[in-house]
């Protein structure tokens, strides 16, 4: 804080997307902010920066120039069939996730396009279902890449943020943890904790929690924007949901910085609020350990095409709906069936065409750089430079010529848990003689030829299909796949307004929250099953809701 005579209106803790997004809005109105956040002004925008920056959009022009038939229906639908919503405390969050997709298939791109985001042409598929019509998963692409990627979705708001700085209508406390929320006659009135020292480390690198002073503020309306618990380990094997999913992994990698520690959750317990769906969380099972980590034990997700041949622990082929980029959850209480890890098998052919890297830093084609970066790292020879680096560096990528070779070496990464070379090569040459004519009674290979009906899957994100087994398609490939931990599902409580609630359903005063805090809406908008792209726009949405109200 510069200016101790600076009165706020507004307290915002968490200077994420949700965050910024809410400090916009409130700011519109003639509201004056101040946005606290334990981290330093480096890591202005959160989790969102490193994302890849998708966003859950429908019937856009980006879809129908692809031939993509879209609709507000449609995507409703697929919104119910993946939630599955089941809980008398889930009616808030059914009513936000129809606003959502509302919103999503209305007024959210044009607000977007007029903050100057620009999203890549081709639509991407990631989460495709796999089950039934009424089960999880998209119907159509709707994963909207924003050139730029998570950079260019913060990036104009950060923007605004500083403008907003300048004209005096903005105070940004960087460095303050908050400890407390102060609560005057059962209203929130401000919040109160720990200044940090000053840090010099960069953006996601975990910073000191030496305290030097204390600080106290107040305001009308605080709103919470802390994000989730992706990187308390503990906190996520307390929520885990054993019943539904197995037991935790013992061993899991961390998809966010280190600073997203969900503890604000028992912070606004202890100030009244209610926490609702804890056990509903979103973690991926194609995460790899960063050769080149950012934060402590850091983890990409691998975001595959649907051609590699996914193995568990024991080396089992697994079965539909449990194939690349169909069911996430489903795919992970699988994987926890037979261990901790699973496997791809795969050849280069594959990983030239179908390997992509969650987060901004991975795609510096799409981050940094324009189209004639995008054609040479996508349609030219190789996988992208940030994929082969991960296949000679990465401790989880195994390459070898022979399938022999190649098993020994994942034998030698889990020794615990070795695989059998003649029951591997068996299940991969049952599949490779399903190429020998059009058709086939296999799941993945009738999904391939699926996916490749999709202009866009053709051109960037599905390999022709062959052998895996033929050496010219090689060298081959195994990838030890760890559960990576990434987001909430579940949190705060609110109504349709952003309030938080108590434990008995009642408004407390003076406390908004938005983004993952509160499961992006009411205490858990996606139910069981998130959609991709609904993470980003879940704090936009949810951001602008609490700024319009608090």
């Amino acid at each position: 804080m510069t200016d101790k005579n600076f009165k706020a209106d507004v307290i915002v803790v968490g200077a994420g997307l949700a965050g910024m997004v809410a400090a916009h809005e409130a700011i519109l109105r003639g509201r004056r902010v101040l946005m606290i956040d334990q981290e330093g002004a480096q890591s202005l925008g959160g989790q969102a920066f490193w994302s890849l920056g998708g966003l859950f959009m429908v019937d856009t022009p980006e879809q129908r120039r692809l031939g993509i038939r879209d609709s507000a229906e449609l995507a409703l639908r697929d919104w119910m069939g993946s939630a599955q919503f089941d809980r008398p405390e889930d009616a808030n969050p059914l009513a936000y996730a129809t606003r959502f997709v509302e919103w999503a298939a209305g007024d959210m791109r044009g607000w977007l396009h007029g903050l100057g985001m620009r999203w890549f042409p081709v639509v991407g598929w990631a989460e495709r279902g796999g089950s039934m019509a009424g089960g999880h998963g998209n119907s159509v692409p709707r994963f909207h890449i924003t050139w730029g990627t998570g950079t260019g979705v913060v990036a104009p708001f950060a923007k605004l943020m500083q403008e907003y700085a300048a004209a005096g209508q903005l105070r940004m406390a960087f460095r303050h943890q908050v400890t407390a929320l102060e609560v005057t006659n059962g209203a929130v009135c401000g919040v109160s904790g720990n200044v940090l020292e000053a840090t010099t480390k960069l953006r996601g690198e975990s910073t000191s929690r030496s305290i030097i002073s204390a600080f106290s503020y107040q305001a009308e309306s605080v709103i919470l924007t802390t994000g989730g618990i992706g990187a308390n380990h503990d906190l996520v094997r307390k929520h885990w949901p054993a019943d539904r999913l197995g037991q935790p992994p013992r061993r899991m990698v961390s998809g966010v910085p280190d600073y997203v520690d969900g503890k604000m959750h028992a912070i606004a317990a202890n100030a009244g609020a209610g926490l609702i769906n804890e056990d509903r969380m979103w973690h991926y099972c194609e995460g790899v350990e960063n050769w080149n980590p950012i934060w402590p034990n850091h983890g990409i997700r691998i975001l595959p095409g649907p051609s590699s041949i996914w193995l568990d622990a024991k080396g089992d082929r697994m079965e539909a709906p449990c194939m690349p980029g169909f069911d996430t959850l489903s795919t992970l209480k699988r994987i926890l069936q037979a261990g901790e890890h699973s496997w791809f098998i795969l050849t280069q052919k594959i990983i030239e065409k179908e390997f992509a890297l969650s987060g901004s830093e991975q795609n510096p084609d799409l981050t940094d750089g324009g189209w004639r970066d995008v054609l040479k790292a996508r349609l030219g020879k190789g996988a992208t430079p940030a994929v082969e680096a991960f296949k000679e560096n990465g401790a989880d990528f195994i390459v070898a010529d022979r399938l022999e070779e190649l098993v020994a070496g994942m034998n030698k990464l889990t020794p615990d848990q070795p695989v059998d070379l003649d029951h591997v090569r068996s299940q991969i040459a049952a599949r490779d003689g399903q190429l020998d004519n059009p058709f086939s009674k296999d799941a993945q290979i009738t999904a391939i030829h699926g996916a490749r009906n999709y202009r866009g899957d053709k051109l960037i994100r599905t390999a022709k299909p062959h052998a895996i087994l033929d050496a010219q398609n090689g060298p081959l490939i195994a990838v030890r796949l760890n559960v990576l931990t990434r987001k909430s599902l579940g949190g705060l409580h609110t109504d349709l307004q952003g309030r938080v609630l108590t434990p008995q359903g009642d408004v407390l005063q003076g406390l908004f929250a938005a983004g993952e805090v509160c499961g992006f809406g009411g205490g858990g908008y996606h139910g069981y099953n998130a959609l991709e792209g609904t993470f980003l726009g879940g704090c936009l949405f949810s951001g602008r809701t609490a700024g319009k109200n608090a």
